[in-house]
């Protein structure tokens, strides 16, 4: 009998492998940006990373392009258990908890520098814990630029140039109310139909990082590139609880290290491609100014009180915005 129990464990080794690549957890990671852009760069190193140091006991899938749904629909998906790791917007994130708005507000940030200290800190890392109860939490973050004016009519010196113009903003209420108070008329538009609203007239600017002039082509109808730099909404990597609970916390922990380190070397592949595309607009003919930020700092002041009064979101913006 003896020997008949060591064969059966012997062959089920032989057929199913060993206890431990039984044990081997498979994970699906959603972005909707394309195969070339940094995050996808660096998320694919995120799962090499955990592959190699888990000894393929943990192995992610990238799926780029949106193949898996918008923003939105891969939170949702994470919810329900088809996505377990996903690349979203702050901006997205304010739909399953209001303490995300604080993001998208202008100007918490003073500059690259102060983004990466502040996301690093205390205040942000009690956020990666937020959404736990809606079902998923926080990993890391990434820069998605800073957000300036580029305009068709003429450049933007002080918010006075605003004045009367048609700026397309995302589709958020922080976003409208920022370009109200600094004087421009708000239009919300899908990103993919800016182009065409340019070149027709329907809008007279948008704002956006250096990349939605080259890469986004924007820049082809939009010759003035204003650095106001009023917004810098980061992305943040979430993973499922779910998806967590599956793996040992040697191996969580693995996870968070590889997520640091995606960070790390997206902040060097942004920077390039910031650089490279403000050198690409100007040899298309975009003229780039740098405005006196004070004057716009100003014309948003009444937003930052109202968020600073709000109790959802009070505490996390003194916290982001103490020197």
């Amino acid at each position: 009998m003896h020997h008949f129990l060591k064969w059966i464990v012997a062959l089920s080794v032989v057929l199913f492998g060993s206890v431990s690549a039984d044990a081997s957890v498979r994970m699906r990671l959603a972005n909707t940006l394309s195969q070339d852009h940094p995050s996808s760069v660096v998320l694919q190193q995120f799962a090499d990373e955990i592959r190699d140091k888990t000894d393929g006991e943990v192995s992610i899938k990238l799926f780029v392009n949106g193949v898996l749904g918008s923003e939105r629909e891969a939170l949702e998906q994470l919810q329900n258990g088809a996505v377990d790791i996903t690349r979203v917007s702050a901006a997205s994130l304010e739909n399953f908890d209001p303490l995300f708005r604080v993001f998208s507000l202008p100007y918490i940030f003073k500059d690259e520098q102060d983004f990466y200290a502040k996301m690093r800190g205390n205040a942000v890392a009690s956020v990666y814990q937020a959404t736990r109860s809606k079902g998923f939490q926080g990993l890391t973050f990434f820069d998605s630029g800073a957000r300036s004016f580029y305009t068709v009519p003429r450049p933007i010196e002080s918010p006075k140039d605003l004045q009367g113009l048609k700026l397309r903003v995302i589709n958020s209420n922080t976003s409208i109310r920022m370009v109200e108070l600094m004087g421009g008329i708000p239009t919300p538009l899908p990103y993919g139909e800016v182009y065409t609203a340019l070149q027709s007239g329907v809008i007279d600017g948008a704002e956006n990082n250096p990349t939605a002039l080259t890469i986004g082509k924007h820049g082809e109808v939009a010759k003035y590139y204003s650095l106001d730099e009023h917004q810098r909404i980061p992305d943040f990597l979430v993973i499922s609880n779910r998806a967590m609970d599956k793996l040992t916390p040697a191996q969580q922990q693995i996870v968070r290290d590889a997520a640091a380190h995606a960070t790390q070397s997206y902040r060097r592949l942004w920077d390039a491609a910031t650089r490279q595309a403000l050198s690409d607009a100007r040899a298309m003919g975009v003229k780039i100014n740098r405005p006196e930020q004070g004057p716009f700092r100003e014309a948003v002041q009444p937003l930052i009180d109202d968020y600073r009064q709000d109790p959802a979101t009070g505490a996390l913006l003194r916290q982001l915005l103490a020197p």
